[in-house]
C-alpha cells in the first residue's frame, strides 16, 4: 500500500440517515450528472469552484490544484486593512490582497510558478509610502486601470503566472463588512455594537453575533455565478468564518447560484477557532452560525480534521440539519501549527469527490 493510499484510507465517513438520492452505505457512488442531467464523459476532470478568502482559501486552492485542472476561485472583496486597504482608500478599487493570495496558491511547483509566487507575494520594506505594499497588489491594480475590466485583468495575471486555475472576485464593487458584536467594548461586556470593517471584525475581542455587507445586496460578478452553476463541486472554506466564508452567502445572486447549482457542496472546517473572531467556537458552532446566515442552504459533505473534533456526535447532528455527511480526515500539518497540509487536504478532497458522486478517473 502506498503512502497516498494509506492517507486516503484514513478518511472516516459519518453519514446522516435518510439522505435521499445520496449513497450513505459506503457502496459505489452513482456517477454524477452534468448540467441538464447528462452524465459527464468518462475521464473528464471535475469542475471545482472554491469560495473564501485569505489564507484559508489559499490552503484549499493549493490542495485542489493537485487533483483538478478545472478550478475557479471566487474571492471575497471586503478587505480594508494593510496594503489592500490603502489602495482601496486611495484609488477606489477592489481590495486586491485576497485575490493575489489566491493567484499565488494556484502557481505550480516548478521554478516558474514558485518564482512568480514569491514575486507577487513580495512586500516592499522602506521608510516611505511604499512600505508594506505587495508587488502583486500593485500589478493587479495596474491592470485593472489599464484594461478597465476586473475579470480580464485577473485572467491576464493568471496567464503570466501560469496559474493552475482561474481567480474571480465575488463582487465587482468594494464591500464593507459590518458585524453585530456583543462585548466589543470591554467596559460594556453585555452591550451589542455595530463594528465596521473586515480588519476590525477579525480582531474583535467580543462575540460576533452576525455579519452583513454594505451595500446590503451587492451585485455578483456574472462569471462567478456562471462558474458555480456549471460546477461539479463547490468548496466553501476553510478560512476566517465571519470575514471570509460567510460573506459569500450575503451576495444574493451568489447565494442563489449556490442553492440552484447541481454541483455537490463541501464545507471545509477550520482546524482551530480563530482568536477574536471565533474564539471558543466548537466545530458544530461554526455550522450553526453559517445556518443562521443562510438557513436554506444545503450541503453534501462537511470535512473536518479528525483531531479537531472532540464531539463527533454533535458535529454529525449539526451537519444533518444541512443534509450533509461528515468526513473526518487527517488534513493538518504535522508541525503542530493549525495549518492545512496541501497533500493531505488534496487526498481528502480527492477521496470525497470519488465517494460522493464519482465523475470518472480524472487523473
Amino acid at each position: 500500500m502506498t503512502g497516498r493510499t494509506l492517507r486516503l484510507s484514513r478518511l472516516r465517513r459519518i453519514t446522516p440517515e435518510g439522505r435521499g438520492g445520496r449513497s450513505s452505505d459506503g457502496g459505489r457512488a452513482k456517477p454524477a450528472e452534468g448540467r441538464g442531467g447528462r452524465p459527464r464523459r468518462r475521464g473528464a476532470q471535475p469542475k471545482v469552484v472554491a469560495l473564501g478568502g485569505g489564507m484559508g482559501l489559499s490552503a484549499s486552492l493549493a490542495a485542489l490544484r493537485r487533483i483538478t485542472g478545472d478550478l475557479t476561485a471566487v474571492v471575497t472583496v471586503a478587505d480594508d486593512g494593510g496594503s489592500s486597504g490603502r489602495l482601496r482608500d486611495e484609488l477606489g478599487v477592489l481590495p486586491p490582497g485576497d485575490l493575489r493570495k489566491a493567484l499565488a496558491a494556484l502557481c505550480g511547483d516548478d521554478d516558474w510558478g514558485q518564482t512568480w509566487a514569491r514575486v507577487i507575494q513580495h512586500r516592499f520594506q522602506s521608510h516611505g509610502e511604499m512600505h508594506g505594499h505587495a508587488v502583486g497588489n500593485l500589478l493587479i491594480v495596474a491592470l485593472w486601470e489599464q484594461l478597465g475590466d476586473h475579470v480580464q485583468a485577473l485572467d491576464l495575471v493568471g496567464k503570466l503566472l501560469g496559474a493552475h486555475g482561474r481567480v474571480l472576485p465575488m463582487s465587482a464593487v468594494p464591500l464593507e463588512l459590518q458585524a453585530l458584536v456583543r462585548g466589543h467594548d470591554p467596559d460594556r461586556p453585555e452591550d451589542t455594537d455595530t463594528v465596521r470593517g473586515q480588519a476590525t471584525v477579525a480582531l474583535t475581542t467580543g462575540e460576533v453575533q452576525s455579519v452583513h455587507l454594505v451595500p446590503h445586496d451587492p451585485p455578483a460578478v456574472p462569471e462567478a455565478v456562471a462558474a458555480v452553476l456549471d460546477a461539479d463541486w463547490v468548496v466553501l472554506g476553510p478560512g476566517s468564518w465571519f470575514s471570509s466564508v460567510i460573506p459569500h452567502l450575503l451576495v444574493p445572486e451568489l447565494l442563489g447560484a449556490l442553492m440552484e447549482t447541481k454541483a455537490r457542496r463541501v464545507l471545509s472546517l477550520n482546524l482551530a477557532p480563530q482568536p477574536g473572531e471565533t474564539e471558543g467556537f466548537s466545530p458544530q458552532r461554526h455550522l450553526e452560525v453559517l445556518g443562521r446566515h443562510a438557513p436554506k442552504l444545503a450541503l453534501d459533505v462537511v470535512l473536518a480534521d479528525e483531531a479537531a473534533v472532540p464531539d463527533r456526535d454533535s458535529l454529525t447532528d449539526a451537519a444533518r440539519r444541512f443534509g450533509a455527511a461528515v468526513e473526518l480526515a487527517p488534513v493538518a500539518r504535522t508541525d503542530g501549527t493549525p495549518r492545512h497540509d496541501p497533500e493531505l487536504l488534496a487526498a481528502a478532497y480527492d477521496r470525497i469527490f470519488r465517494m460522493h458522486g464519482r465523475i470518472g478517473p480524472w487523473r
